[in-house]
């Protein structure tokens, strides 16, 4: 039998004890970020065109406020959510009903091999232990078709930020904040192409006040040439 490594449980328990409050403070979140929906209007923009009409898969979708805005957006995109936490899951079938959502991680999405055209981690990497990190971007090259884009987004910093309480409630969260290059190299070293770094300094102000810098890492699954991925010289045996 697989043992469940303890940050999953630690951070499916605090999410599904967060979930009711969570869904009414992230609603309008979006709305106060011009830079964040235009970076993900890109990425949108990116599946469309090159995702060979897959879906688009929402890892660590939460409520699914990012979910419904991408859907949104009006490009026909196939897009649904998977989240850890069960209760997390339930709010946001019930503030979306028109969208898919599943209970899943990230660690094993249960998905075939190439099946997605897009996949949208956004601050959802930032509970994985750097440990893990390796083995989660492995997950998203598998899934990926080739020439299909993985966007990220995280807290950027060197020290993780470890919460006890959020929100009135007790919960047992652990925020890895991570330097741009660094997300960069992982993706690299797990097949993937970089396409971006984005990096920008900490609102201060406003009604999401932050406490750290944001990064922002753009990459895809190289294009199939000639019955191997870009990049790939080796030769059958």
């Amino acid at each position: 039998m697989t043992v469940e490594p303890d940050f999953l449980h630690a951070t499916r328990t605090s999410y599904d004890t967060l979930a009711a409050d969570y869904v009414e403070w992230a609603r309008d979140e979006l709305a106060a970020k011009p830079l964040e929906r235009a970076l993900l209007a890109t990425f949108a923009e990116l599946t469309a065109k090159g995702g060979g009409g897959l879906p688009l898969a929402d890892v660590g979708c939460g409520t699914g406020r990012v979910t419904g805005y991408l859907h949104g957006l009006g490009l026909g995109l196939d897009v649904f959510g998977v989240d850890l936490a069960p209760r997390m899951v339930a709010m946001a079938r019930e503030e979306h009903p028109g969208l898919r959502f599943e209970v899943g991680s990230m660690l094993g999405l249960g998905l075939p091999d190439a099946s997605l055209g897009g996949l949208l981690a956004w601050y959802s990497t930032i509970h994985v232990p750097d440990e893990e990190l390796p083995r989660a971007f492995a997950e998203f090259h598998r899934v990926l078709a080739p020439g299909a884009h993985v966007q990220l987004g995280f807290q950027v910093g060197d020290e993780p930020l470890r919460l006890t309480e959020a929100r009135g409630m007790e919960v047992s969260l652990v925020f890895h904040r991570r330097q741009p290059e660094r997300m960069a190299a992982l993706l690299r070293d797990a097949g993937l192409e970089v396409r971006s770094v984005v990096w920008r300094e900490r609102e201060t102000d406003g009604p999401f006040p932050e406490r750290a810098p944001q990064g922002f890492v753009l990459a895809r699954r190289p294009v199939v040439s000639g019955g191997c991925e870009d990049g790939d010289t080796s030769t059958a045996d």
